[in-house]
């Protein structure tokens, strides 16, 4: 019914090609600007924020990036709104407009030595204008296609979507390393870092061009004929109990737990390689795209797959597999990438003692909160070390020890301790603690030679796989969950608090808690708690969707 009908032979018509190819652009967008942004967060930093010393100015541009995340579920409203209000395929013209534009004019802004305190408020602002468009973009996206997509393959048709993150984490590893290649690292930090932002304006040309001469869904389309489209669909998704519940359930029972599998599939591997394992960033990074690269056709098999056997036992499935493999598989990554820390962890454990009345809880997701006690700078730099260690209670108002083996250290409280003292303590503290962990055993750095590249380039595919099987299908399930009148609204809210809260607090919610135990691997448990939590609550309480008529407006 108003599907855009399948060529005979089964295969997808040149109409169907062009609408999956022209949604998922957008979300190729979204990650190439957010792999430039992560990848260019130092140079940013030092353009953008040179009036400051340079760890608040590393700050501010994490703040900067961390706002696209926080203003997506309110990007989600806004256009999610306007979507069900005039239209898909106008709503995400305007959102991939916004998107693309913030990102090319990054490239324009004149720095901090230019124009003054005004260059961080306009980048912050622009970072805030691209989240609040991806909020929109993704769920226009799924919705269009999925709405164009025949009966039975709405899984497969939205997977296609999903592959997209790859190709945008290669289009801007390509711009970077050859501006790089092209003109030497001396003029990239200068001025080279704007071009990857500045070619962007070509991918927006064609987004532009190509939304332009699409059609508007049909389920839309038929919808607005009949006169039946929402005049208030902002109450109507989230007013009435009957659809907010689906909602809720949407977030808890299915987006919570794919995005924090997602998100540790990828990005936490990645911080696991380069900041606790201490294996070289650019070796990081080609372990991942490789991964990345053997695992990005499982998207279309698990979504393809879910048109047959269903959406919920394949996401559910994904986030058990994953929560009851973690510990093993990271405990593994371990033991192949750096086999001397996995020495030390077993054979050279450090004690910390410390007034626990002085010890918080080291969760930072914006990067401007200041722990300045003793336990807690002991506490950081062992977990950045990856040390292991045990916290014994000291007495009430004591300054914390580190004791390494036979060596004792007494730590600082940054806050008692004279302004014109600090730089000179904090450095004599950082030396001896570090030597006395080196001495112990504990590397500064993965030996390359000793790194098993076939295992640890498994153990990250299979990672990536727990990814595709709980991302593939969650489009299509998302979409099908949801009547047509309030659809765009009512899918993007759940999968943004989901993504962009669940899954963008995943890194710095992970290394608290490394920070809290002195476990390397006890961050795991934030994945592992929510993607449980998924598993059960999604099995009880959310419904299959696959055959579900999303043309019946109910």
């Amino acid at each position: 019914m108003g599907t855009v009908q399948t060529a005979a032979s089964g295969s997808m018509t040149k109409e169907e090609r062009k609408v999956i190819f022209a949604s998922s652009l957008g979300t190729v967008f979204e990650w190439y600007d957010f792999y430039l942004y992560g990848s260019l967060a130092a140079i940013i930093a030092k353009q953008f924020f040179a009036g400051t010393d340079p760890n608040t100015a590393f700050i501010f541009a994490l703040l900067a990036f961390a706002a696209g995340f926080i203003v997506r579920p309110f990007g989600a409203l806004v256009f999610g709104r306007l979507g069900d209000m005039i239209g898909r395929k106008y709503t995400f013209l305007v959102t991939i407009v916004i998107m693309g534009a913030s990102t090319f004019i990054v490239g324009l802004l004149p720095n901090y030595n230019s124009i003054g305190v005004a260059a961080p408020i306009i980048l912050i602002v622009l970072r805030i204008l691209q989240g609040l468009a991806l909020g929109g973009e993704y769920g226009g996206a799924a919705t269009y296609v999925a709405e164009h997509a025949p009966e039975g393959k709405r899984g497969f048709f939205t997977s296609w979507i999903q592959t997209t993150a790859t190709l945008g984490l290669f289009l801007s590893l390509m711009v970077i390393l050859g501006t790089r290649t092209a003109i030497g690292e001396d003029a990239f930090a200068a001025w080279g870092w704007r071009v990857p932002f500045l070619v962007s304006v070509f991918l927006l040309a064609v987004s532009v061009w190509i939304r332009l001469s699409m059609n508007e869904s049909p389920a839309f389309a038929k919808m607005k004929a009949e006169g039946k489209v929402s005049k208030a669909p902002l109450s109507e998704a989230f007013a009435k109990w009957g659809n907010l519940k689906i909602v809720i359930l949407a977030l808890i029972g299915l987006t919570a737990g794919q995005a924090v599998v997602w998100y540790t599939g990828q990005f936490y591997a990645l911080f696991f390689l380069t900041q606790t394992l201490k294996v070289d960033g650019a070796a990081a990074n080609l372990f991942i795209a490789a991964a990345l690269v053997i695992g990005t056709p499982f998207f279309i098999v698990f979504g393809s797959l879910s048109d047959k056997i269903g959406r919920k036992p394949i996401i559910l499935g994904g986030c058990l597999i994953a929560a009851l493999t973690y510990f093993p598989i990271f405990s593994a990554l371990t033991h192949y990438a750096n086999p001397a820390l996995e020495t030390a962890l077993k054979n050279a454990p450090v004690v910390v003692t410390a007034d626990p009345a002085k010890c918080q809880f080291l969760f930072n997701p914006t990067g401007t909160k200041k722990f300045t006690s003793s336990c807690d700078i002991a506490r950081t730099l062992l977990a950045n070390a990856s040390v292991a260690y045990t916290n014994v209670a000291g007495a009430p108002g004591s300054v914390a020890t580190i004791k390494v083996g036979d060596k004792l250290i007494n730590g600082y409280d940054a806050s008692t301790t004279p302004k014109e003292e600090l730089a000179a303590r904090d450095a004599a503290f950082k030396k001896e603690l570090g030597d006395a962990i080196k001495a112990a055993g504990y590397p500064t750095k993965a030996d390359p030679a000793q790194i098993n590249k076939p295992m640890v380039l498994l153990l990250l595919t299979i990672l990536v796989l727990y990814v595709t099987m709980v991302y593939g299908p969650i489009a299509a399930m998302l979409v099908e969950m949801f009547p047509t009148r309030i659809r765009y609204t009512s899918m993007s809210l759940p999968y943004h608090i989901g993504n962009g809260w669940f899954g963008g607090l995943l890194p710095t919610t992970a290394f608290a808690l490394v920070a809290y135990k002195g476990d390397i691997y006890y961050g795991l448990w934030y994945p592992i708690i929510i993607a449980l939590a998924t598993f059960v609550i999604g099995l009880l309480f959310v419904r299959e969707t696959k055959d579900r008529d999303i043309y019946a407006d109910d």
